[in-house]
């Protein structure tokens, strides 16, 4: 019965798997974009193409949400409560205000440059918690076209690349030091590798603390968003999704300590992989002319979204700490 499971699944393993090794491979010679941006990229562009047919799409497509809550479940395992507790009341109360700001901020600019809802979710979570992973986490609860993904994912590179190359002159301007600099970049710039090159070697280490801290936030977030999809729908989604339960008990894992450093190495690489193979094929299923419509309004949103993160990442931790 389950060899009789399994081998429907087996095409479109194989295709994800030449995926995410293309996307592996091409994001080691660029690490600022990451495995998961690339990997949308190369979905895209693979979906687009004669080779991959509709046969070969819907392989892809059986394997792809498993794919994606297998990799949100592992990506709790990064998360140490305890060290994320250590940057103290002040830093965590800037985190939880800055998130929630933009994502509500994001959600209200949407409305007034009239980007369809299931993008702006998109949008409006990648770029207030943690990018790519957060938007393959939330496009599960929510209606959304496989275009809107891919736009979101485009989005937090573009603006992520961008203000990863004008936070350092910002705040060189502004004559921050490097833990004040990496507090500004973890807890504004979207991407963990971006966060990384905006803070720089000195500040790199609080960078990734606070980032990690707003990363703890994308369960509550999900949840909420999926118990608000679920009210707009009818009751016709789970009020909590049993991925969304993964990730939390993984956490919990984590705060025991009981797992050592080797698999917690383990786990890191498999959720960046599976999540990177979830990304590929919901590129699959993209039409790239459908995304380009619009999508001057969709940069519209990145911009002004990014400018509201910035903003308020610096307002609030000026006033917290």
């Amino acid at each position: 019965m389950a060899l009789t499971t399994a081998k429907p699944l087996l095409p479109g393993l194989a295709i994800t798997g030449l995926g995410v090794a293309a996307a592996y491979g091409l994001s080691s010679a660029w690490p600022v974009l990451g495995a998961l941006t690339v990997a949308v990229v190369l979905g895209v562009v693979a979906g687009s193409t004669p080779v991959l047919g509709e046969e070969h799409r819907r392989a892809v497509a059986l394997v792809t949400k498993r794919l994606l809550r297998a990799g949100v479940v592992l990506l709790g395992l990064q998360l140490a409560l305890p060290t994320v507790l250590a940057l103290g009341p002040g830093t965590l109360a800037a985190v939880v205000l800055t998130v929630a700001v933009t994502f509500l901020g994001t959600l209200g600019l949407a409305r007034l440059v009239r980007v369809p809802r299931g993008l702006a979710l998109l949008v409006a979570t990648g770029f207030s918690i943690c990018g790519a992973s957060a938007i393959a986490a939330v496009e599960g609860v929510i209606d959304r076209d496989d275009e809107d993904v891919a736009t979101a994912v485009a989005l937090v590179t573009c603006y992520g690349s961008l203000a990863l190359a004008t936070l350092p002159l910002l705040a060189h301007t502004l004559g921050l030091d490097a833990t004040r600099a990496g507090s500004w970049a973890g807890i504004s710039v979207h991407e963990v590798a971006q966060v990384v090159a905006a803070a720089g070697p000195a500040g790199a280490g609080v960078a990734i603390l606070v980032k990690l801290s707003r990363v703890v936030l994308l369960a509550p977030v999900v949840a909420l968003v999926g118990a608000a999809e679920r009210t707009r729908r009818g009751g016709r989604t789970p009020l909590v999704p049993l991925f969304v339960l993964g990730f939390l008990a993984m956490v919990a894992v984590r705060a025991t300590r009981l797992l050592p450093a080797f698999a917690l190495d383990v786990a890191k690489t498999a959720s960046t992989l599976l999540l990177a193979g979830a990304l590929f094929g919901l590129g699959c299923a993209v039409r790239p002319g459908t995304l380009l419509r619009g999508g001057g309004r969709a940069l519209l949103l990145g911009f002004l979204s990014t400018l509201l993160v910035l903003a308020t990442g610096f307002g609030t931790l000026t006033a917290f700490t």
